[in-house]
């Protein structure tokens, strides 16, 4: 299965130049978060195949405006083909706004998330990395989650998908990290898994 994850940037590759046999194996898109509503509903249209998405901080705009024929898997576990996707997005509280957490709130929809799944998962969906892997202990707004550790041990994904720490400005930004038996993948501007 060939899965496009998106996040954080509207890829001009897909959004201007957009050429169906690029993606033609793809079976399911995957936002990590802060995009356009619009771009997610061009996705669903021009792709013909289920788009799911979680919020990421600078997502306002979903609360008026929501993409327009995606699923949104915030606080959820989803069965997709027989994989079992799970998501929460915002990032760790800076200035505050509805997709920010302290690590405390995020703790606890981690655990209610925990409840809920009754099994391990395949994907983890969030916006924000965890911390010490994937993010930027150097900027207070682009720290990881402590509490994703919980989710490592519980549900036992074999990929972590998130966004959030830009190629473009985060020295400590990497496309692909390994922790354990897990593949962690920033899904900055787009990325195509295949499982």
């Amino acid at each position: 299965m060939k899965i496009l994850v998106v996040s954080d940037i509207e890829s001009n590759y897909i959004w201007d130049f957009f050429d169906k046999a690029n993606f033609k194996d793809i079976e399911c898109v995957i936002s990590c978060g802060d995009l356009k509503s619009s771009y997610l509903s061009f996705l669903v249209t021009m792709l013909a195949v289920p788009v799911f998405y979680i919020h990421g901080n600078h997502d306002r705009q979903y609360l008026v405006q929501p993409p327009e024929g995606c699923d949104c898997i915030e606080d959820k576990v989803i069965n997709f083909k027989g994989i079992r996707i799970a998501g929460l997005g915002g990032s760790i509280e800076y200035k505050g706004g509805p997709f920010q957490y302290t690590e405390e709130k995020m703790q606890k929809r981690v655990k209610k998330l925990i409840r809920s799944a009754k099994g391990p998962i395949d994907i983890f969906v969030s916006h924000s990395p965890t911390y010490e892997l994937g993010d930027d202990p150097t900027s207070q707004c682009h720290v990881g989650f402590r509490c994703f550790y919980s989710i490592y041990n519980m549900l036992k994904p074999k990929y972590h998908l998130y966004g959030h720490n830009h190629f473009t400005y985060s020295s400590h930004a990497k496309r692909i990290l390994t922790h354990e038996n897990m593949q962690i993948i920033n899904g900055y501007n787009y990325y195509i898994l295949e499982l």
